[in-house]
């Protein structure tokens, strides 16, 4: 394929909150999948509406392939104590498309920087061990054409061999099945869609998607 494979990377499982207590002052914790920056901030924009009484709703998010745009934010807090440990726990976890937003209603006691780095860190870390992580594998996709005739056997045997099956459009010349395949076994899917169909069919590159694999 001439397209350049897209790498595998880990996120979050899904949106889902968690909250810690720390000397009186509650710590709620509110992850997200994310696409873009654009995803990013109107998540953060939904929860500071939602929250608005709160003391701080501090931020950090993660977007891109190799971590490749991330920003961070206080919200009021001392500068480095709140979004910066937010951030590092994204990423050290080798997380991306995440993003993360911490809600403290303050009970009365202050923590100190040290101790703010450490309950916003924990913050983060404990809601993504409660949510769960899932790996994103690259999955090269590929159309196969077949005669509407034999297009429901070919269908079958396909998953049969353990392959994705994604989509089925109907044309008037025939049936394109779109297929995933992971990447180390598109060289095999070849091999089996030529004997399968006695070389009749062939596959043609159809680009990128991914398949997720929840971390246990």
């Amino acid at each position: 394929m001439s397209e350049p494979s897209p790498k595998p990377y880990l996120t979050v499982r899904g949106a889902g909150s968690h909250e810690i207590e720390i000397k009186k002052s509650r710590f709620i914790c509110h992850l997200a999948r994310v696409a873009d920056e654009d995803e990013a901030q109107a998540f953060i924009a939904a929860i500071r509406k939602q929250y608005w009484d709160a003391r701080h709703n501090c931020t950090a998010f993660v977007v891109g392939e190799d971590q490749r745009r991330e920003r961070s934010n206080d919200d009021g807090e001392p500068s480095g104590t709140a979004g910066v440990p937010m951030l590092e726990v994204l990423r050290r976890r080798g997380l991306t498309d995440t993003a993360a937003v911490v809600t403290r209603y303050f009970g009365g006691i202050k923590l100190g920087a040290g101790g703010l780095v450490r309950a916003y860190g924990s913050a983060v870390s404990e809601a993504v061990d409660a949510i769960g992580l899932l790996e994103r594998r690259p999955v090269a996709l590929f159309t196969v054409p077949a005669d509407h005739t034999k297009a429901g056997r070919l269908e079958n045997d396909l998953r049969a061999a353990g392959y994705e099956v994604r989509d089925l459009a109907y044309e008037a010349a025939g049936v394109r099945i779109e297929v995933g395949v992971p990447e180390a076994g598109v060289t095999d899917f070849h091999a089996w869609l030529a004997e399968a169909t006695g070389g009749s069919s062939s596959a043609a590159p159809a680009g990128w998607s991914h398949r997720e694999l929840p971390i246990e």
